[in-house]
Order: structure tokens, then sequence, then C-alpha cells
């Protein structure tokens, strides 16, 4: 009897266990979908720098600004980042621009914005690594 009532108790056991895991995969796969819907179709533009030796600080802070001005002027850039917290290798500074979608990231290179910014910008950089990244 208590050999009977065991297996029983077994087999509940092992049965909830099944459909927990099946319900738990469930759960897993739908919420992947759900991630992949909400996954932004902006592009993240990341930057890291090196500048000049003879780059001046203030020089430096204005190509970082130029990039705040960039958000202002150009209507495809929603977000920028210039503030560099952690730097590795020998770059000491990185910027990010998020363009709102492909079509603003493709129509930003030659604009007046980013020319602009250039004039700012490229006499003082040493050498950049450009990182374009989207979903």
């Amino acid at each position: 009897m208590k050999r009977m009532i065991f297996k029983k108790l077994l087999l509940t056991l092992v049965t909830a266990c099944a459909f927990s895991v099946g319900t738990v995969n469930l759960s897993a796969a739908h919420h992947e979908g759900e991630m992949a819907e909400m996954a932004p179709h902006s592009i993240i533009h990341v930057v890291t720098v090196s500048w000049k030796e003879s780059a001046t600080p203030a020089q430096i802070q204005a190509a970082l600004d130029g990039v705040k001005t960039i958000a202002k002027d150009y209507e495809g850039v929603t977000r920028v980042w210039i503030k560099t917290i952690k730097a590795q290798g020998d770059r000491s500074h990185a910027f990010v621009m998020e363009f709102k979608d492909q079509a603003s990231f493709d129509a930003y290179t030659d604009s007046d914005a980013q020319k602009a910014w250039y004039k700012l910008y490229l006499p003082v950089r040493e050498r950049s690594t450009t990182f374009d990244i989207t979903n």
C-alpha cells in the first residue's frame, strides 16, 4: 500500500515538473518574441577617438560639444552621448549618436550638419574607430 502511494506521488511530481518546464520554455519563447518586436530600429553610431598632441582641451571640448549641436541641427539624430567614463587602449574619448532610422543615418553623410561639425572635429582628431550598430 505504501509503495503504491509512493509511486503515485512520484508520478504526480514528475508530471508536474514536466508541465512546469514546458510552461517556462513557452514563456521564454513568448518573451523572446516580444523582445524582437520591441527592438529599436535606430542606428547607434559609436566613435572612439585619439586626439592630436597639439589639440588643446578647449578644442577637444568644442569638438565634443559639436556632437550635441548635431543633434540640434540634424533632425535624424535623436540622442547623443559625449562623456567618456572609461577608455581602454590608445583612445581617450568616445561619443555616440543615435539615428532614428537607416534613412536618417544614410542622409547624414555629407549633410550640412556633418560638414559644419567636421570643421571643429577633423583638425584635432588623430585617429578614430567607428562602429554602427542596429537590430
